[in-house]
């Protein structure tokens, strides 16, 4: 996969492009040899071209399809395989209809110059914009040019390139499952399933994939029937997950710790609020990320300053005065003080000191209060998340996260 555009290079934009790109073809058995980001000129899009030839079958370029002179794509595909532009007009067609229908300046030149295409490309209908994309046949190998505007990029995969490619090829089918677990670090699992792991048949690769608190164990493996793969797969989790029973959160690929809390909690028919402080609202952020959210959480206060957890949680001031704004006692009087004001089943908190000072409290940079309510009762937690803010931060969450999805597997009906 080739990337093209400066914008990603200065870092600009964050490549979401290729991270779709990768999934879906890596879904329909296509496995991506690289992924390179280049910049916009005739000599390095070339240059990218004949070393992708080397290593793929199938080479997928994204950007550098626009109506501006700086998009050099589709005259560098005719440099390329000595073609020359025709116009289409079923493209111009459809340019000059979403001009009539969306757009309130009038059509350019420039913009019906997107209906020249080189004559050897298939027309890959682009139903979102004005840009096609394009399908070349060259000794053997395929050459696909899409736009860059990742809805029409997504639109294009789904609906045209997929299909064509599975037209195209005999695949193999892939096989990835992944098993989430919390709270035990990479070195430390990998000691304890070392001898699983040791003995796991050749096709089937192990990875670990750390991050923030997580760690996720990724099986992946590759054959020509899906369902053998899938029976192998799930012969060997069945093995692992007595050594890391305590630590085992689920098994569905990448799925986040917040949707088996949002299931777990809509199965349960429970509601959830939340009082943030040290994670500024990132744990409501992704609850609500989550569609359907609305049915069992309540809504999140984030009191940041000191005068906030007084005035919207009920937290006593000869609390904070006593034990600090970074403590348990103040984290729990939070939890409950949410609790309250929405009405919920379950409350979470969070107050710590994130960095890069230690601020009025004077705590350590890192230490964190964690205080979950439930209709029962109010539990406290500490931690120390280590010297980086955004480390300490989305450990945090992904702490508060593990905490709630433990106690709901507790939760009596």
């Amino acid at each position: 996969m080739v990337s093209i555009g400066d914008e990603i290079l200065i870092g600009q934009i964050v490549n979401t492009n290729a991270v779709f790109l990768a999934k879906e073809l890596n879904r329909i058995g296509v496995e991506v040899a690289q992924i390179s980001s280049i910049s916009d000129q005739k000599d390095k899009i070339i240059d990218a071209l004949d070393q992708a030839r080397e290593r793929a079958d199938i080479i997928i370029m994204t950007g550098g399809l626009g109506p501006t002179k700086d998009d050099l794509t589709k005259h560098t595909l005719c440099a390329y395989f000595d073609d020359h532009l025709v116009k289409n007009e079923e493209v111009l067609e459809h340019i000059e209809n979403i001009f009539k229908k969306y757009v309130t300046t009038p059509i350019s030149d420039m913009n019906r110059e997107q209906a020249l295409l080189p004559s050897r490309a298939d027309l890959l209908h682009n139903q979102f914009g004005t840009a096609p994309g394009m399908w070349f046949m060259d000794r053997g190998q395929v050459f696909i040019s899409l736009p860059g505007v990742p809805f029409e990029m997504e639109a294009l995969m789904k609906n045209a390139v997929l299909p064509k490619i599975q037209q195209q090829f005999v695949l193999p089918a892939l096989y990835h499952k992944t098993l989430l677990t919390y709270g035990l670090g990479e070195s430390a699992i990998a000691e304890r399933i070392e001898k699983w792991e040791n003995a796991l048949p050749a096709s089937i690769k192990l990875a670990y994939l750390p991050s923030f608190g997580r760690v996720r164990l990724r099986l992946s493996t590759k054959g020509p029937r899906l369902e053998a793969l899938i029976k192998e797969v799930d012969m060997q989790i069945k093995k692992v997950i007595p050594l890391i029973d305590d630590i085992y959160y689920g098994s569905e690929a990448d799925e986040p710790i917040e949707n088996l809390v949002a299931k777990k909690m809509t199965e349960l028919g429970l509601s959830l609020s939340c009082a943030e402080s040290c994670t500024g609202g990132e744990i409501a952020a992704r609850l609500t990320a989550i569609a359907g959210a609305s049915v069992f959480f309540n809504g999140s206060a984030v009191t940041y300053a000191t005068g906030s957890k007084i005035d919207l949680l009920a937290v006593k001031e000869s609390t904070i005065e006593e034990h600090g704004v970074v403590s348990a006692a103040v984290a729990k009087e939070m939890a409950q003080g949410a609790q309250q004001k929405y009405r919920s089943d379950y409350a979470l908190a969070t107050t710590g000191n994130a960095g890069p000072s230690k601020g009025d409290d004077k705590k350590e940079i890192g230490t964190v209060f964690i205080a979950l309510a439930t209709p029962d009762d109010v539990y406290d937690f500490s931690f120390n998340m280590g010297n980086s803010r955004t480390r300490v931060i989305n450990k945090s969450v992904n702490q508060a996260f593990e905490i709630l999805y433990k106690a709901l597997l507790k939760h009596k009906v």
